[in-house]
């Protein structure tokens, strides 16, 4: 790939256009139809610098994650938020409280659209956007039919400066509503502090009797959807795409 960045490398499959449109901080693909159909919320990771271009919703992994959804005959929405690092009193800081609201908003929006069947969502965490699923692990409302979670970071990492609301596995121990079905895709080849992270909110949902659904990519790295193209990295895609569709029509 050259010099190409990470991000800018194609998605490890070619799922067919669909019809594809820009709203404000969020990018919608559609399958045909006319009724109402669930929909699935993409959160992108991060901290990412402000002026990053293209922006996540310009990636291929996000377009592609899209495409493949709204071919499995759901809403896809990809969320451009805003989880920056900014200057706090005592040091930079990690603004998961401002990311937060803006996948709240998204979610209100989709909800609302008449495409989408409203109590039919799920949400899609990648990286260290997993963070940003602990409000919904900590009161889930009826309508989350299902979270999942992409080689995700759960829990800060060494260094970070985080609000202590968004450590993922004290969210899911501090749940005050049934937890939805929880789908995690693991890669073998993760960095040692993200993994443990992953390992962390695993443990913790086990002991709080929470079943998580592993689904594992033993020679993937950190963004195997973009830079893994083997099979095994398109069967985990599929597999991960196909489940959460499975979960929507419960």
């Amino acid at each position: 790939m050259g010099d190409t960045p990470s991000f800018l490398r194609p998605f490890v499959l070619t799922p067919p256009e669909c019809h594809h449109e820009r709203d404000g901080n969020v990018d919608w693909y559609v399958p045909d139809g006319d009724e109402p159909r669930p929909a699935v919320v993409l959160v992108h990771g991060g901290p990412l610098p402000p002026d990053l271009q293209p922006g996540p919703r310009d990636w291929p992994v996000y377009r592609g994650y899209g495409k493949l959804l709204a071919s499995l005959g759901l809403v896809a929405v990809a969320v451009e938020h805003r989880l920056r690092v900014v200057d706090g009193p005592d040091g930079p800081v990690f603004d998961y409280p401002l990311a937060a609201l803006d996948v709240t908003s998204a979610v209100d929006r989709v909800r609302a659209d008449p495409r989408v069947d409203g109590e039919h969502l799920a949400l899609w965490f990648f990286s260290g956007g997993g963070m940003l699923s602990s409000p919904w692990l900590r009161e889930a409302p009826a309508w989350l039919r299902t979270v999942a979670l992409t080689y995700p970071v759960l829990a800060p990492l060494p260094g970070w400066r985080v609000d202590p609301l968004f450590a993922a596995a004290t969210a899911l121990a501090e749940a005050a509503a049934p937890v939805p079905p929880l789908l995690l895709t693991r890669v073998g080849r993760e960095r040692d502090e993200v993994a443990a992270t992953v390992t962390a909110f695993l443990d913790t949902a086990a002991e709080s009797d929470v079943p998580v659904e592993v689904l594992d990519v033993p020679d993937g790295q950190h963004g195997f959807d973009m830079l893994d193209h083997t099979e095994q990295s398109r069967r985990a895609v599929e597999r991960a795409a196909t489940r959460v569709a499975a979960l929507l029509a419960r």
